[in-house]
């Protein structure tokens, strides 16, 4: 891990609650797609959040959802928004976490996020289709509302260039309107997929959401030693 000070790009809107950061590294950074970084706010308060870019791209993006004024991540888009008036940028550490994917290994991949928790796989299948990967992928994202989707087009045509590759949304409380799955993401995936033994499995999301996963995900087959999560070393 090192410390970097960083310019920022862009800081935009995903949805109402949901903010895009782009951030140019002032020196090269190395990561592994799946892993994290802590947004510096002082030498005591440093707040981890998943890069959300694949690690070939030039720029490190952040997802950040914040629903409450002054709450712990809308300080951090504070902090960002400060630093693109002055110009005097942000720093990071890079790069956290030991949920990475695991790169040598073929076997099936769920790749299964609840939220914002999209960023941690969005790097995942990012790489993956950079690098031409064949391997059998399955990407599910939940969300609680409709209004809560964002940038869906974008990840289905990033996903269509896998050849083996699903992209599944799911919104917990459809209205009418909606084409997809309904109901809860990980019943999906269950639903979908007769028997978890033979997966790689990477999950973000909220620390309860991602424990009961867990547990049901076992009970329909998933081996424990293949599972991942950052979640995993607080639950």
């Amino acid at each position: 891990m090192k410390t970097v000070k960083c310019q920022i790009e862009s800081l935009t809107s995903l949805t109402s609650h949901v903010y895009k950061v782009l951030l140019k590294p002032n020196e090269k950074v190395d990561f592994i797609a799946g892993q994290y970084l802590n947004f510096v706010m002082s030498d005591e308060d440093k707040r981890p959040f998943s890069i959300a870019s694949s690690p070939n791209s030039d720029l490190i993006e952040l997802q950040i959802g914040a629903f409450v004024a002054d709450s712990y991540p809308m300080q951090v888009i504070d902090k960002v928004k400060e630093g693109l008036d002055s110009g005097d940028g942000v720093t990071i550490e890079i790069p956290l976490g030991k949920a990475q994917l695991r790169t040598e290994s073929e076997r099936p991949l769920l790749l299964l996020a609840g939220g914002t928790g999209f960023s941690y796989i969005k790097s995942m299948f990012e790489f993956l289709a950079e690098q031409g990967s064949q391997r059998q992928i399955s990407v599910y994202w939940g969300l609680r509302e409709e209004s809560a989707v964002y940038e869906l087009d974008k990840t289905a045509a990033t996903i269509a260039k896998l050849p083996n590759a699903t992209f599944i949304p799911v919104v917990e409380n459809a209205d009418a309107n909606w084409q997809g799955k309904t109901g809860l993401v990980h019943q999906a995936a269950m639903h979908d997929i007769d028997d978890l033994a033979p997966y790689d499995i990477y999950l973000a999301g909220r620390f309860e959401m991602v424990g009961a996963i867990r547990t049901d995900f076992v009970k329909h087959g998933a081996v424990l030693e293949h599972m991942y999560a950052d979640a995993f070393a607080y639950i």
